[in-house]
């Protein structure tokens, strides 16, 4: 057992159970979050409680972010009382938020120029994959990164895919990811929309199709939020306005046309104009007229 101190900056549902993955696996687990009480219930199952990113850094080598975007990560890395200002040469920062490639590369470089490591490392899987320590990370990086992060992701991941020593490709791989979680998430609830339009019943609809060649993980995973309505964010529709923004940010610098991509995001863009923009990614379906949506169960 190692009491190696690693820190994680984020305690959301992804954020918390790499922590605890990490607690478990015998690291000294150093945490921060804007949501003080979070940190505190943290530091109560054998965690250190951090003020701010920098206070984390100035004991740690190395420093997992675990934000929601490119904007979070520039504050805890580069804002006040970020990281950077505390971490020492040859400390190593593993980025997990889903960001831009190019944001990727540059933030890569930003670091060696101060002379800190950088892992590009997006993940999926889900708060209980990320609970249990058997998300899927997407990695790129030099080597010397991935020597030191070794004993870490280990820890943190059940699978780490090795995409590349450039940094960047492994956020290609991740919006990829994305285009294919929004469509499916998009399809899924047009499908539950359908049927309900119809008449079917949707909890037997969803047994059908669960066992059926139409099913998909996020059909599986997501219809039972409208099937109970319960939407509350696991994954918000915001997200989805942003991943698949970048999805087509990105496309549309080398001109390549994503049309199913587009319309998922119009769909998501339209469900968060509509007020459902932190509800719930399943509240998608809410923009479909003409249907009943299913009650919460008593």
């Amino acid at each position: 057992m190692t009491q190696s101190n690693v820190g994680v900056i984020g305690l959301g549902a992804m954020g918390l159970g790499i922590a605890r993955s990490l607690l478990r696996s015998g690291f000294k687990v150093h945490a921060c979050d804007v949501r003080n009480e979070v940190v505190q219930a943290f530091a109560a199952e054998g965690g250190v409680a951090c003020a701010s990113p920098a206070e984390m850094a100035a004991v740690c080598d190395i420093v997992i972010t675990v934000v929601v975007n490119a904007e979070q990560t520039e504050t805890v890395l580069f804002g006040d009382k970020g990281a950077v200002t505390a971490l020492r040469p040859g400390s190593l920062v593993i980025g997990c938020a889903t960001v831009a490639p190019t944001f990727a590369v540059e933030l890569g470089q930003r670091l060696a120029d101060k002379g800190l490591a950088y892992l590009d490392a997006p993940i999926s899987g889900g708060a209980a994959k990320a609970a249990a320590g058997q998300m899927t990370m997407m990695t790129s990086g030099p080597a010397d990164a991935y020597a030191k992060a070794e004993a870490v992701l280990a820890g943190m991941a059940g699978k780490v895919y090795r995409l590349g020593d450039v940094h960047g490709l492994g956020s290609k791989v991740k919006i990829i990811n994305q285009l294919l979680a929004g469509v499916h998430i998009a399809a899924s609830a047009e499908a539950m929309a359908l049927g309900l339009r119809e008449g079917v019943d949707a909890d037997a609809l969803y047994e059908v199709i669960t066992n059926s060649a139409g099913n998909s993980w996020m059909f599986e995973n997501r219809v039972p939020h409208i099937l109970n309505a319960d939407y509350t964010p696991l994954s918000a529709v915001d997200i989805f306005v942003k991943d698949l923004g970048l999805v087509l940010d990105t496309a549309r610098t080398s001109k390549f046309p994503l049309p199913l991509s587009a319309t998922a995001h119009q769909m998501f863009m339209q469900a968060s104009s509509a007020g459902f923009g932190r509800e719930d990614d399943s509240a998608v379906i809410k923009i479909f007229p003409g249907i009943e949506l299913p009650k919460a169960k008593e």
